[in-house]
């Protein structure tokens, strides 16, 4: 199992671009146009690895690799808990020796898992090519979405997940959003405990990367089980209700509208679902294991 380490400053996760704004000042006159800097969020190829076998490659922002590499193992069933990974080395990949343009340097993670993992793997692998707004590329048939295991089970303070402990995560989220503050186009995804607490963020510019970081980062230092809720600042798809559902979380807190996808696949594995979690107001789509039926 990977230990805490400090995030690798191979790739910066923030660049600097020079950028001309044009700007209308009023009816019927010309444009004015101003020189500036803009921080642009860094989208760069991670290689993931593992027992020396090319598996997936994200496109993704280069922080917390470690807890990624972990989180995407867990949540996509290569292995089947934080014990079956010995440990995750992160390195920068060049553009040259990787075959890709000048200045889209990559990283590259190596990931030791079990054996029994590692042979489970090299009987299902498949190649998958992921961008930040896909959730399922490269899948071979309709069966390897993966979207059936067990329903989660009914768990008495999920209830205590209210609109007053949503908003106050939803809240506190905008703030610990350091990356995305500076450049935007960056989603976050938060660990809240059940009075809303936030207790971990963390950043990408794939909102499928943020989770798995989280949940990576809920193994690692076990915690996956607990009380809490997941946050994320982005739309519930679900591929995200998916990978929260099957490594345990009981709730879910989006910013943005679900999909209808989304809230079936809340309906059928048991998670209580909040979304468009906006002051004043949110909207629960799905009442999670053991609650109250939502009325139609």
């Amino acid at each position: 199992m990977p230990s805490a380490v400090s995030p690798l400053p191979f790739v910066a996760p923030l660049s600097e671009h020079a950028v001309a704004l044009h700007r209308l000042p009023g009816a019927g006159l010309a444009p004015t146009v101003l020189a500036q800097q803009r921080t642009l969020a860094s989208e760069v190829p991670i290689a993931l690895v593992f027992n020396g076998i090319s598996h997936a490659v994200m496109l993704g922002t280069p922080l917390d690799l470690e807890d990624f590499a972990l989180g995407f193992a867990l949540s996509e069933g290569l292995i089947d808990s934080a014990a079956d990974c010995f440990g995750v080395d992160v390195a920068p990949v060049a553009a040259s020796a990787a075959g890709l343009p000048e200045g889209m340097d990559g990283m590259e993670v190596q990931v030791e898992i079990s054996s029994r993992c590692f042979a489970r793997l090299k009987d299902h692998r498949r190649s998958m090519s992921g961008r930040t707004g896909c959730g399922v590329c490269g899948v071979e048939s309709f069966a390897a979405l993966d979207l059936s295991f067990a329903p989660l089970p009914a768990r008495a303070w999920v209830g205590g997940i209210d609109l007053p402990v949503v908003l106050r995560a939803i809240e506190a989220l905008r703030d610990k959003q350091l990356l995305n503050a500076r450049a935007g186009a960056i989603h976050a995804a938060g660990w809240a405990l059940p009075d809303g607490q936030l207790c971990d963020v963390v950043e990408d510019v794939g909102r499928h990367n943020a989770l798995d970081k989280l949940l990576g980062r809920l193994a690692r230092t076990g915690r996956l089980g607990e009380a809490g809720f997941v946050v994320l600042s982005s739309r519930g798809s679900h591929e995200l209700v998916r990978k929260c559902a099957k490594l345990g979380v009981a709730a879910l807190a989006t910013i943005s509208a679900p999909t209808a996808m989304g809230v079936r696949m809340a309906e059928l594995t048991g998670l209580r679902f909040w979304g468009l979690c906006r002051a004043p107001g949110a909207v629960l789509y799905a009442p999670g294991a053991g609650q109250p039926a939502i009325a139609s």
